[in-house]
Parts: structure tokens; C-alpha cells; sequence
């Protein structure tokens, strides 16, 4: 089984906010993923499907991959929190009030869906239901 992550680092969000859009895609097939990032109204899910794309590109590149990018899906993602810049804006007599612009470490993990292998010639042909037999009154 082929797994494969992608980092993006300092990414001007903040993690709290990264996570919401990285909840949407965890667990899903990365051609899903893509296709519900396309759609999700948050700026920050253009970095993440950036960082997807980044993902499945690295897969593609590993020893022992299948070939077949539909097996692929997000086995794992994350939002870790940067280092914040830190700056002060004028307020009103003669004050200052302090500015915090966060940044996010994203962190996106693929991985192939092992193949379900059945035996062959082992009796393993499904056995039909049979209906329950009525009573004739």
C-alpha cells in the first residue's frame, strides 16, 4: 500500500480556519476531495487542493504504486498553527492596538485502498436466500 503527504508551511490563515475546509475532504476519494474543494466558498480550500494535487503527485512518484489514481484517497489531514507576525496599528488617542496575522502549516496524506482479493474455486459463490415456506390451510 502506497502512502504519500504534502506540506504546505506558512500559509497566511489560521489553523482553526484551514481545519473547517480540511474536516470536508478527510476520509474521502482524492478525485471527491478535489471535486468538493472546487466548490467550498472558503479561500483558504484553493491552498488545500494546491497541497492535494501536491499529494497525488508524490504518490504517483513512489515505488510499488499501482498506477490507478481512483484507488487513491485522504487517509489523513491536518492544520498545524505557524508562526504568528506580530503588528501594531494606530488607535485613537495616541493608542495602539496590536494585530496578530496567523499563519497554518497544512498537511495532506494519501493513501491506496488495498484490492479485495476473493479465492477463486474455493466454494465461495454466494448462497441464495431462500424464501420461508407458508403453511397451506
Amino acid at each position: 500500500m502506497v502512502e504519500a503527504k504534502a506540506t504546505a508551511r506558512y500559509v497566511r490563515t489560521s489553523a482553526q480556519k484551514a481545519g473547517l475546509v480540511l474536516e470536508l475532504i478527510r476520509g474521502k476519494d482524492v478525485n471527491l476531495a478535489l471535486a468538493t474543494l472546487k466548490f467550498t466558498r472558503k479561500s483558504v480550500a484553493e491552498d488545500v487542493a494546491k497541497v492535494l494535487r501536491s499529494a497525488i503527485a508524490n504518490a504517483q512518484q513512489k515505488d510499488g504504486f499501482g498506477g490507478d489514481v481512483e484507488r487513491l484517497f485522504v487517509s489523513a489531514c491536518f492544520a498545524n498553527q505557524g508562526p504568528s507576525q506580530k503588528r501594531v496599528r494606530p488607535a485613537p488617542m495616541g493608542r495602539a492596538y496590536r494585530v496578530i496575522k496567523r499563519t497554518a502549516h497544512l498537511t495532506v496524506q494519501v493513501a491506496e485502498r488495498p484490492v479485495k482479493v476473493v479465492p477463486v474455486g474455493s466454494g465461495a459463490a454466494p448462497k441464495r436466500a431462500r424464501a420461508p415456506k407458508k403453511d397451506k390451510e
